[in-house]
């Protein structure tokens, strides 16, 4: 079991560094070293591996990861997406069940009651397959709000509705199923809110009042995350995933202070969950399970696809303010996941028992769906979403905050290069200047939760934290790494002595921007003495090496655009330069002059 449960994590994470290096679908990955490392080599076989604790695994990973979606579900995006949403997560609910049971009756052949289970199963379109998706799309953040909020609210609710139906099925007989429903549904809503929004609002109590420590904070969580769901379990069967996920969206949304580091803690979490369960999802199946399938069920499947989503999502958004692309995309994209798979493999055996012969393909039918959706959504997301034009305007921003006139200076210079530039500070006035110069400004504190509503901030790849105050740049830096990496947020040197006390520590800042130890101060006294900052282009006779020799002393090379390519801020270890590279560099008055070279130009006229 050792061997297969390190084989399993490894291969997940490194399915997942796949994905990131070479820019696929990571869910498509998983799958495939799945089914390497099940059905074909037979190398690992869940079921005989981890033995019935497997179920219970499944069901509390899910249950984590669940948390992990509503913690990420933040109230000022549903005020964007809100009348949609509530659409997919009602009215979208109820067609794609009726939809959904009639095509596997009519297409695929199964009896009511099965083809009621089965469509009811197929409501979910979980967090476990739509984040990596949105991750690798790009999508832009209304189009995908609509697809997180339906995935991780239709997750718990699909699991509750195919619990009801499954329900009626076993009490059918006796005469009372409706009651047993009825009583079903309302334990699970009553506690779902009870104990997880009771625990929730709990534990930011807690957190608030420092009752807690930091360190304890994280595992805090996850222990009560897990005993939410078993607790509201045992009162009412599968309603613990509502539960956890009520859970998340109380927590994510009472603005607790040590929130962001806790959100993070579980991201990392989840990914290790996704990629482990995603793997043993498609290593459980085996040889007989492929053997049922037959050619109604591929039909079906189809029609799931091309009929019953698209039609749920048009009729469920008539008359709102969705926009036809928007509701192309969703119509288009519901990829299944974990919770289906376990939902069948739970309900399966028990209604076979119960006489239900179609229950068999149950498990074959669900696999086949999630291979289909997984792959072909996972392949066709990104091409549709830069079809349909639903991705940020632009390759992406760079944002400087601060708007001295240096920060300006510079704005204006990336912008003559056909770079997006968007110049961000809380002084309205210091503004000015860029935004006459044609330059986008956001007018407003970067670090506020208004920062991470304005959708003027999207699609920001670089960051450069350009203002007089040292500890403010390096907060911001601190606030933008974890989002665009390490490697992407700069600010200037800092001058002083690091081992100063008074100085930022290394690995609590940005990294140092610019080719010269230079601090912010001084690059604004050199603009006032009449510094400017001028662009060198490379190529085969004005190379690397002419550049440099003609670079005048003291000039202090910025950044460099590589052709047809983002811009990348410089830094002390430097880089080669190669043909086409547009070197930004801010040089002393003196050189002006000479930048009449036809391969050296100046990119912003120096401030009067």
């Amino acid at each position: 079991m050792t061997i297969s449960l390190v084989g399993i994590l490894v291969s997940g994470i490194f399915c997942q560094w796949l994905a990131w290096r070479f820019r696929l679908p990571a869910i498509v990955l998983l799958a495939a070293a799945g089914l390497i490392l099940g059905p074909v080599s037979g190398w690992i076989q869940p079921a005989q591996d981890f033995g019935e604790g497997l179920s219970a695994v499944t069901s509390l990973f899910v249950a984590i990861i669940l948390f992990e979606g509503g913690l990420n579900l933040q109230f000022h995006e549903l005020r964007e997406t809100a009348q949609v949403t509530r659409r997919l997560t009602s009215i979208g609910v109820i067609l794609a069940w009726g939809i959904g049971s009639v095509a596997a009756h009519y297409v695929g052949g199964l009896e009511w009651g099965i083809a009621a289970l089965l469509g009811a199963i197929l409501v979910v379109t979980g967090p476990t397959v739509i984040m990596p998706l949105l991750k690798h799309a790009k999508l832009n953040r209304r189009t995908a709000s609509y697809l997180k909020w339906e995935g991780i609210i239709n997750d718990p609710l699909g699991v509750l509705l195919a619990v009801l139906v499954y329900q009626y099925l076993l009490y059918s007989g006796e005469g009372t199923a409706v009651g047993h429903i009825l009583i079903s549904l309302g334990l699970a809503f009553g506690v779902s809110l009870a104990l997880g929004g009771g625990i929730a609002w709990t534990l930011g109590i807690l957190f608030r009042r420092g009752w807690i420590p930091e360190y304890l904070k994280a595992p805090s969580i996850i222990a009560s995350v897990l005993a939410v769901y078993a607790l509201s379990d045992m009162v009412q069967h599968e309603s613990g995933l509502l539960a956890t996920t009520l859970m998340g969206i109380v927590m994510g949304n009472m603005r607790l202070r040590s929130l962001d580091e806790m959100r993070r803690f579980k991201e990392y979490i989840t990914l290790i969950l996704v990629s482990f369960l995603f793997v043993v999802l498609t290593a459980s199946l085996t040889i007989e399970d492929l053997r049922t399938i037959h050619m109604p069920l591929v039909f079906m499947v189809l029609v799931f696809l091309f009929v019953v989503r698209p039609l749920a999502v048009f009729l469920s958004t008539i008359a709102t303010d969705c926009d036809w692309r928007d509701r192309l995309l969703i119509s288009w994209i519901a990829p299944r996941g974990i919770v289906a798979a376990a939902s069948a493999g739970a309900f399966a055996p028990a209604l076979i028992e119960a006489g239900f012969e179609d229950a068999r393909y149950l498990v074959p039918a669900i696999f086949m769906i999630i291979f289909t959706t997984v792959i072909a959504h996972g392949f066709s997301l990104g091409p549709l979403t830069k079809l349909l034009k639903l991705r940020p305007p632009g390759k992406g921003r760079v944002l400087i905050v601060g708007a001295s006139p240096w920060s300006v200076e510079l704005a204006i210079a990336l912008k003559k290069v056909n770079q997006e530039v968007v110049i961000a500070d809380s002084e309205w006035g210091r503004l000015q200047n860029a935004r006459q110069q044609g330059v986008e400004t956001w007018f407003g504190e970067v670090l506020s939760d208004m920062a991470d509503e304005a959708m003027a901030l999207d699609s920001v790849y670089t960051v450069l934290a350009a203002t007089g105050n040292n500890h403010y740049n390096s907060m911001v830096c601190n606030h933008y790494a974890p989002h665009l990496g390490r490697h992407r947020v700069f600010q200037p040197y800092d001058s002083g002595d690091e081992r100063n006390s008074r100085v930022v520590s290394e690995t609590r800042r940005g990294i140092t921007a610019f080719s010269e130890k230079i601090a912010f101060a001084e690059l604004w006294t050199r603009l006032i003495r009449g510094w400017h900052i001028r662009k060198t282009t490379i190529t085969d006779t004005y190379t690397e090496k002419t550049f440099l020799e003609n670079l005048p002393e003291g000039a202090v090379r910025l950044a460099v655009i590589p052709e047809g390519n983002k811009l990348q801020w410089l830094s002390q270890t430097g880089r080669k330069y190669q043909e086409g590279d547009v070197v930004i560099s801010f040089v002393p008055p003196e050189e002006k002059s000479k930048a009449a070279d036809a391969k050296i130009e100046d990119a912003a006229e120096p401030t009067k």
